[in-house]
């Protein structure tokens, strides 16, 4: 029985890894517009046109987490887009031809995330943590991996 309900399991996960693969370009952008929309929530604290609320922060970074843990997967071969009028920008092709400087970048951005998580206490402490990662992971990895109308961002 134990078995039984094993192989269920082991089934059923790799029928919704199969699911979410189907179409990784729609799950990579849905990604990347949840951390620019809780970028858009952090970028509001840091400008203080809200309050500082720590549970905000924690969802901020760890939607961040996510996207790294998820990313690597949702870019196999050949899954290039193109910009559409609903969204301007698209994967470079160098992402497949630096996959493993690509990676790099996003297991960084999900090392920092978590640091910053973990380490964040008040607002002095979100401000250098929120604008270290984007400054340094997310603009480190747009500015080569990321193209805005068929350009590079440079």
């Amino acid at each position: 029985m134990v078995r039984a309900l094993s192989v269920l399991a082991v089934i059923a996960l790799d029928a919704s890894v199969a699911l979410a693969q189907q179409d990784p370009i729609k799950e990579r952008k849905a990604l990347m517009k949840n951390n620019a929309d809780q970028a858009k929530v952090g970028a509001a604290m840091v400008k203080g046109e809200e309050p500082f609320d720590l549970a905000k922060v924690k969802k901020i970074f760890a939607a961040f987490e996510n996207t790294a843990a998820k990313a690597p997967a949702l870019f196999p071969e050949h899954s290039t887009d193109q910009p559409t009028a609903d969204d301007s920008y698209s994967a470079s092709p160098e992402i497949w031809q630096n996959m493993d400087d690509f990676k790099a970048k996003l297991a960084k951005f999900g090392s920092d995330a978590k640091a910053a998580s973990t380490s964040v206490k008040d607002l002095d402490s979100f401000k250098a943590a929120f604008n270290n990662i984007g400054k340094n992971d997310c603009g480190g990895c747009h500015e080569k991996y990321r193209l805005k109308n068929g350009s590079a961002q440079r």
